[in-house]
């Protein structure tokens, strides 16, 4: 039968079918798959100082360290870490629950705890709850489920659940941005209330008895509940109060700091001369909403918050604030993970200081 035209003759010089190229090009790409031998030889030492050096674990110079680095760079060396999790029942990876992947001071937390995970081997998983118990439940469980190591999370509102699954398996753990030296679970943060207290008492310094907050929703977080328990037991005990008029809660954001300080302008008796924001996104939101409404920040009010983001220091006026120490507590939260995991002991309750900021938002009440 005559061969059609423009197609090879079958025999010596066509291309082999497709599937057996296919096939072939696998069997290569397997055949050059680098291993931990082929890094070992090229760096001159034996498998297990490579291991070790991949891993950090033990002892070796930093000429070896450098040797294996440049073989494994060379080579293109990626090692199989579900091969490696087996083998040492480890998956050096560290989860952080935190409760809003949005908020400024939670992402630098964030880059600080992955910055110290990072200098001893360790990845990271991220996952956001909303301040929502039953969504950081399960996104505890996820991260239980892939193998973690330890985790960071935030506050020390967690269920029940939450503690025994990690107890049951073994896995460490720590509360940040809080610290309670009588609490039964590691801690590495400040006091919450201490903080309210001392921001509250600076514009009782000042002369201002007219305070109200725009806080953040106290339901599912400590840190605002505390922050408010702190504003209030500052003015009862100068013989004031806090009523829950004075009080709006909203969502952490520029925007809902604005309407929180409309619904309390809304609101019937004096007018506050200071506002504390729950943290300084809220504040912002009451500064810009003061000023679009007439009123002069600090001379017809006083605006604080709490965290010392980076705009706080920028906007104008800028912003009186609690510093909070963000890379610190995450950092020491990462020393300790990294500590427990590898059975070294470690503080489990670590206290820092959260600071008063004074900047041009805060002055004394105007004359009534």
């Amino acid at each position: 039968m005559p061969q059609a035209a423009g197609l090879p003759a079958s025999g010596k010089g066509c291309n082999p079918p497709l599937s057996k190229r296919l096939h072939k090009t696998a069997e290569t790409d397997a055949d050059a798959a680098v291993t931990l031998k082929d890094v070992a030889d090229r760096a001159g030492v034996s498998t297990a100082t490579v291991s070790r050096v991949l891993n950090r674990q033990g002892r070796f110079s930093r000429e070896t360290e450098a040797r294996v680095s440049q073989a494994v760079a060379a080579l293109g060396y990626v090692p199989h870490a579900a091969a490696r999790a087996l083998a040492s029942r480890r998956s050096r990876t560290v989860g952080a629950v935190t409760a809003a992947l949005d908020n400024p001071i939670f992402a630098r937390g964030v880059q600080a705890l992955e910055n110290r995970l990072e200098r001893s081997g360790y990845g990271l998983l991220i996952a956001g709850s909303d301040y929502e118990a039953d969504r950081e439940l399960k996104q505890v469980r996820t991260m239980v489920e892939r193998g973690i190591d330890a985790i960071m999370l935030q506050g020390d509102s967690h269920l029940p659940e939450v503690y025994d699954l990690l107890r049951r398996k073994g896995i460490a753990y720590i509360n940040t941005w809080v610290y309670d030296p009588a609490s039964p679970h590691p801690c590495c943060g400040f006091d919450n209330e201490q903080a309210g207290r001392n921001v509250a008492d600076y514009l009782l310094d000042l002369g201002h008895t007219e305070i109200a907050m725009v806080a953040g929703i106290s339901e599912g977080n400590d840190r605002a509940r505390n922050r408010i328990r702190g504003v209030r037991a500052a003015l009862e005990a100068r013989g004031l109060t806090l009523d829950e008029a004075r009080i709006v809660e909203r969502p952490y954001s520029v925007s809902d700091g604005r309407d929180g300080l409309r619904a309390l302008l809304r609101r019937p008796g004096p007018r506050p001369t200071a506002v504390i924001g729950g943290n300084d996104l809220l504040a912002i939101g009451v500064i810009l909403e003061a000023q679009q409404s007439g009123l002069a920040v600090p001379d017809a009010l006083s605006v604080a918050g709490f965290d010392d983001i980076e705009l706080a220091a920028n906007i104008a006026p800028s912003l009186t604030t609690i510093h909070v120490p963000v890379e610190e507590i995450c950092t020491l939260a990462g020393d300790y993970l990294v500590a427990r995991i590898e059975g070294r002991p470690a503080r489990d309750h670590v206290a820092l200081e959260a600071r008063l900021v004074v900047r041009q938002s805060t002055t004394r009440p105007p004359a009534r």
